[in-house]
């Protein structure tokens, strides 16, 4: 982008001189614009592109930058900038360094829960110990928020009487980081620790680093700024749009700027190009109930009248998500040019439910994606160990869904192949060493009180030659575990047939075509459709059933035509992973948490729920968050609309027979008056 295209502000931003410069870029301001600017400047004085690292918070950003430079320079010369997430540009780089597999939470949970379950807690009846899941999320959470505070010291600060528990979760942790080291596993975390670890003991690596969405930086993201250490920082972001303090983001990081980087320069973008005068009015009134961190005063550059905010009252909920489905249908828009945003997730479940009422598509986002459905999962999952056969993670995931095996028999499943394989779990299903008679290993289990045997029963496989096996299966010695059921058996044959059907060199859309035809998928897809069509009595629904395995037929057919435009496994596999949380499905109105429409401008914008207790939502709120923070996230809602901007909230829940007052963010904001307290 031209420098000359840039309003004033922007170009003076653009052309700050090399060092520490913090640019406040409210809603709509042109933050892009003026970091694309700034990439040029760098370009045209002397700076060359290897020399600049971009930090975005999301790919999809990046990309858009490097497209609008790519208008003004070489497609060469673009391609040397680095840029992406601090997790992209982290996982390009340790790749090249070394053999490391990155794998999703979903995946690494099964991971750790498989060892929590191996754990015995005492005096639960009191002060129950947290979950595997939550525990693993609490671990993720510590390593974001803190990087100088020890987890035992954490732990007490936010929950005391988790204490008790401290030595077995540091024991599980310590076990779990053990397995993901022996089998080169990476999470989102470990990708940001490691890089820090490794770009600390080199030499600055960029002349200039630029940073978008600021605000949200959290201290481990911190902490690789100051490991890179580069001569030059840009960073461009609004403190009033900081809505991830729940995933460790730290407000003091863009607020203490100025006393980190004495010498730092502050610019302030405020004309807004995105929404009209009184939608930005209405944001102001509100967000600037909130403490100034750094004075500023936005300035309208829209003329257009679109008409002012308008507040819809609903006697009861499900009445407002009809009638604003309504609303809607006798809207011009199109479809995708209309968002309804809303603070929680069952906001999201009546509007969408509500919109197919009356015949209007709609696509979902901060919600459960196309990529976390678990036919997708389990597809993926078979492809990566068609890819790596020792891939632990995703033989347990897959294991896993055979009847009567759970995490740690799938666990114990895998090390029997790997033994019986010789260190290939593949050559142990196929090709066993049946030389090994005892192929499951005794264990010791960690206790409050020490450690004792956790003993394997054995027993004949001949119990099994009943059933209709691949005669070379028959009697392998996995066959010997006591626990194994004629299904997990009819499961572990279905497993046998599929390794020996394809191989690593066959190309995604083949491999995805094929292994959804075979027992391996029919079994799951069958599971899970069952699983799906449950009703209310406790009956499974024919009709559901097949609704259900249709869906999952569609969803495979579309991870085929993702599958298309890769010729080699690790490729589309590697996509799969580090790209899956930004690519969407379908089309039709947007519906949005707060969180995912972050970013986003929309022509029409619903905000609804707008209620004391759910928008503020009082829950989180005393669960660590804060008024200010959720103003700041109805700030962020309301600076989506461009033209026409909604706001709505019903008086009553029937179901729950619960009345409602209406947001304090509505009195605020001056479209409710005189707030009973």
């Amino acid at each position: 982008m031209p420098l000359s295209t840039l309003n004033t502000q922007q170009k003076e931003a653009s052309e700050a001189p090399y060092g520490y410069n913090l640019i406040i870029a409210s809603a709509g301001t042109g933050k892009t614009s003026t970091i694309v600017g700034r990439i040029s400047y760098l370009l045209q004085n002397g700076i060359t592109p290897n020399e600049i690292l971009l930090l975005t918070f999301t790919n999809k950003a990046a990309q858009e930058m490097l497209a609008r430079l790519s208008q003004k320079f070489e497609s060469k010369i673009i391609q040397q900038i680095e840029a992406g997430t601090f997790h992209a540009v982290a996982y390009r780089y340790l790749k090249a360094k070394g053999s490391i597999t990155l794998k999703q939470p979903k995946e690494l949970k099964i991971l750790f829960k498989s060892l929590y379950d191996k754990r015995v807690f005492l005096n639960i009846s009191q002060t129950p110990p947290y979950s595997a899941n939550y525990l693993y999320d609490l671990f993720s959470l510590y390593f974001n928020a803190t990087i100088d505070e020890n987890f035992k010291a954490w732990l007490e600060r936010k929950n005391a009487e988790q204490l008790q528990y401290i030595e077995i979760y540091l024991d599980v942790w310590e076990e779990f980081q053990a397995l993901k080291n022996e089998y080169h596993y990476v999470d989102y975390n470990d990708l940001l620790l490691n890089y820090k670890n490794a770009i600390a003991k080199s030499k600055s690596l960029y002349k200039e680093v630029l940073v978008d969405e600021y605000q949200d930086t959290n201290p481990l993201q911190d902490s690789i700024l100051q490991a890179l250490n580069p001569p030059s920082l840009f960073c461009v972001g609004d403190y009033d749009q900081s809505i991830y303090a729940f995933n460790g983001a730290d407000i003091s990081i863009i607020g203490g700027f100025k006393e980190r980087y004495p010498k730092g320069r502050i610019f302030s973008l405020t004309k807004n190009y995105r929404s009209t005068a009184p939608i930005l009015n209405l944001a102001n009134r509100v967000i600037e109930k909130n403490p100034r961190i750094y004075p500023k005063k936005l300035e309208v550059v829209k003329a257009q009248n679109f008409g002012t905010p308008t507040l819809l009252v609903y006697e009861e909920l499900f009445s407002q998500y009809s009638g604003i489905a309504n609303k809607i249908k006798l809207s011009n828009r199109p479809y995708n040019e209309i968002a309804v945003i809303f603070r929680n997730n069952s906001s999201a479940d009546g509007i969408e439910a509500s919109l197919r009422e009356v015949g209007i598509p709609s696509k979902r986002k901060g919600s459960v994606s196309f990529f976390d459905s678990k036919e997708i999962v389990y597809m993926l999952n078979l492809c990566s160990l068609l890819f790596n056969a020792k891939d632990m993670m995703s033989f347990i995931h897959i294991l896993s869904y055979a009847k009567g095996i759970g995490n740690a028999l799938a666990k114990d499943i895998y090390e029997a192949l790997l033994l019986l394989g010789h260190n290939s779990p593949i050559q142990g299903l196929l090709h066993p060493d049946k030389s090994i008679k005892e192929p499951f290993k005794k264990k010791a289990q960690n206790t409050q009180l020490g450690l004792f045997d956790d003993l394997i029963e054995l027993s004949n496989p001949m119990r099994f030659h009943t059933m209709n096996l691949e005669k070379d299966f028959k009697d392998n010695p996995i066959l010997t575990h006591s626990k194994l059921t004629k299904e997990g058996v009819e499961f572990l044959n279905a497993l046998y047939s599929f390794f020996h059907s394809f191989n690593v060199n066959d190309k995604p859309y083949y491999l995805i075509s094929k292994i959804s035809s075979l027992p391996i998928f029919q079994i799951v897809a069958h599971k899970l459709a069952k699983e799906r069509s449950i009703t209310k009595e406790g009956n499974i629904s024919e009709e559901r059933t097949r609704e259900s395995l249709e869906r999952i037929h569609r969803k495979i057919s579309l991870l085929k035509d993702l599958a298309s435009h890769y010729n080699e496994l690790e490729r589309f596999l590697n996509a799969m992973v580090l790209g899956s949380s930004e690519m969407s499905e379908g089309e039709g109105v947007n519906l949005l948490s707060i969180h995912a429409s972050k970013g986003l401008e929309f022509a029409e914008v619903y905000i609804v729920d707008l209620m004391e207790g759910r928008f503020p939502n009082k829950k989180l709120m005393s669960q660590g968050g804060s008024l200010e923070e959720e103003r700041r996230l109805f700030y962020v809602a309301v600076t989506r609309a461009k033209e026409i901007l909604y706001l709505s909230y019903a008086k009553k829940d029937t179901l729950k027979n619960i009345s409602y007052e209406g947001s304090i963010f509505l009195y605020e904001a001056s479209l409710l008056v005189s707030r009973i307290g």
